[in-house]
């Protein structure tokens, strides 16, 4: 199938049109017509080589909603015309415990991210949601519900996951008394699913400039960070705290914050961090943990949670042609919405 994406050619993060081929379809594969596609801080990250080499030419974009325009033979689940999702991975073993377990993010023998990793069968480099048209296995395709807005749904699928997961994990629930590091793009997710499960949340920033906003998405109050009197009294006040912040940072004056047995999750920064000091978590039996998305049923689940509870990311509609923007703007940081691209802007 012949389409168009934008694709990144050098680490330099400058996304060009590029017309290349997906597969032919395998009789487990449905094919995607992209109507909306997510960009996400991890993209730019990926595309600039901070995590690594990366296989130029590069197509990113793992936050996919589109319309089904054919399925193979032995397709059960989808049909042409219905409205589906495609989040971070497309493929995993299918067969390792974890994968059983439906938690194919951990696949033991690596799962196949949307882009930028060997397909598991033909070896090819998988390109992402920045193009007209994708091809996934039919186990990593998701229902779109009809109640939510598809023009706001892509970010769902890692902004909404990669909060979520850790909310369920650590057994969030009425009452629960949340943190939320940072009001970005993951970060205002975070709150408003939290305040959805009934936690009282509050927002850990540099400074109370974003209180109002931080409120108007559920939050109870905001704790700045540089206020060593109101970090003070907060201290042991907290059950779980989500850190998205995406770029090396200090943790030490988080986990005081932390009651007895309470998680400071790392959701953001995939990297080195600073050094800390063990003493809070030994004096306390606090912890610091990681999480990272979530599998096909948890990602299916925070779909079904958004519909249900009329959850959407905050969104900035852009054409195909505006993504550099948007990827210097995300590298200025402290953007708090997710930018989604219209992909009706880019033809064949």
């Amino acid at each position: 199938m012949k389409t168009i994406g934008y694709a990144a050619h050098s680490s330099d993060a400058h996304m060009v049109p590029y017309h290349f081929e997906r597969r032919n379809l395998r009789d487990n594969d449905v094919a995607i017509e992209i109507l909306y596609s997510g960009v996400c801080h991890s993209d730019l990250h990926t595309v600039n080589g901070d995590w690594g080499d990366q296989p130029y030419p590069l197509v990113p974009g793992h936050e996919i909603v589109g319309k089904v325009i054919e399925v193979g033979a032995d397709v059960k689940n989808y049909e042409v015309g219905q409205h589906v999702a495609v989040g971070c991975m497309v493929d995993s073993c299918q067969s390792c415990d974890q994968c059983d377990h439906g938690e194919e993010q951990y696949c033991r023998n690596g799962m196949t991210p949307t882009y930028g990793a060997p397909d598991r069968i033909s070896g090819e480099i998988t390109q992402g949601g920045y193009s007209k048209h994708i091809v996934v296995r039919e186990e990593f395709v998701l229902q779109v519900p009809e109640s939510l807005d598809l023009a706001r749904t892509a970010p769902i699928l890692c902004a909404g996951i990669t909060t979520f997961s850790p909310l369920r994990t650590w057994g969030v629930k009425a009452g629960s008394r949340v943190g939320v590091i940072g009001l970005g793009g993951l970060g205002h997710m975070a709150v408003k699913l939290a305040v959805a499960m009934g936690a009282e949340v509050t927002v850990l920033s540099r400074s109370n400039s974003k209180e109002e906003t931080a409120k108007a998405l559920g939050a109870k109050r905001i704790l700045a960070s540089t206020d060593e009197n109101a970090m003070k009294q907060a201290g042991s006040s907290f059950d779980l705290i989500i850190d998205t912040v995406p770029v090396k940072h200090d943790v030490d004056v988080y986990m005081p914050l932390l009651d007895i047995d309470g998680t400071l999750a790392i959701v953001g920064q995939v990297g080195p961090m600073e050094d800390f000091m063990t003493v809070p978590l030994v004096m306390g039996r606090r912890r610091v943990a990681g999480s990272l998305i979530g599998g096909i049923k948890e990602t299916q689940e925070v779909l079904d949670f958004c519909a249900e509870h009329d959850i959407h990311p905050e969104c900035k509609m852009i054409k195909a042609d505006e993504v550099n923007d948007a990827f210097a703007s995300l590298a200025k940081g402290d953007v708090a919405h997710r930018y989604v691209i219209d992909m009706a802007s880019l033809s064949v």
